[in-house]
């Protein structure tokens, strides 16, 4: 299993000839609002453009998987991109409806904790919790993803989340090779963090029995942390070892036993 990172959220995972898209984020830099503009400077989104080596591989798409509805994990050149194209698209069971409403080809809507036959082998939707305190309740529904293969390799797109016992439950069931985490540490201009603080992604790398693919940093202007901080307090909790931190464009190989990244 092969896992790109693309910008921010979007990745594509590769695996026995398929290519999986996950939440596409794929305009132009620039292109929408400053998610906040008091508490971190008031840039226009996305801050960089897609890497140059993302354009060959969105040809190849087979399949995409959407957490979430927010202009950061699916914008309007995301959804003409699969709509033009005819992608199948799996999502969660509260999503559907919408998808659909932007001519979407929607395959598939999966409830939390069910699990389908997927590329002959199982994927399941998880819990997500987008933020702390109240803030979570406007920010909707958020569904991770645990995607077992069908060569006993497995990927956990834990999506936009805070750490929570659903999110500690799932590293425990389902024990994926590879963990995909959101560690921008966004924040709107008023309220509590949306995603993990850095206390708690430490907390969710050290429990994580496998590999750790950071990202969601550097690409959105309400997302303070940075590669080279995650790095740093990392290095200090001594974690590094388990953990990815890959640049736009660069790509992971997940094997089993797990090595260090071949890039």
């Amino acid at each position: 299993m092969t896992i790109h990172q693309i910008r921010n959220a979007t990745i594509i995972i590769e695996s026995e000839g398929n290519f999986i898209l996950v939440d596409p984020l794929l305009g132009k830099s620039k292109t929408f609002i400053p998610l906040t503009l008091f508490r971190f400077k008031p840039r226009r989104n996305p801050l960089v453009d897609l890497p140059l080596e993302s354009e060959k591989l969105l040809q190849r798409i087979d399949y995409c998987l959407i957490t979430h509805l927010h202009p950061d994990h699916i914008d309007a050149v995301g959804i003409e991109f699969l709509r033009r194209r005819k992608i199948p698209v799996l999502c969660g069971k509260n999503h559907a409806h919408q998808l659909k409403k932007w001519g979407l080809n929607v395959l598939q809507a999966i409830d939390y904790w069910e699990a389908i036959s997927f590329l002959k082998g199982k994927l399941t939707a998880t819990p997500a919790v987008h933020g702390y305190g109240w803030v979570r309740k406007p920010m909707g529904h958020v569904y991770g993803f645990v995607w077992q293969s069908s060569d006993d390799e497995s990927v956990y797109i834990s999506a936009d989340t805070i750490y929570t016992d659903d999110v500690k439950k799932v590293l425990a069931t389902y024990t994926p090779d590879v963990s995909v985490l959101a560690c921008g540490s966004a924040q709107f201009d008023f309220g509590r963090p949306l995603l993990m603080t850095m206390d708690d992604i430490v907390k969710f790398i050290r429990d994580a029995p496998g590999k750790v693919l950071a990202n969601h940093m550097e690409a959105i202007n309400h997302c303070p942390t940075t590669r080279l901080e995650l790095k740093q307090r990392l290095e200090k909790e001594g974690l590094l070892h388990k953990t990815f931190i890959p640049a736009d464009g660069e790509r992971i190989e997940v094997v089993k036993p797990l090595h260090e990244s071949k890039i």
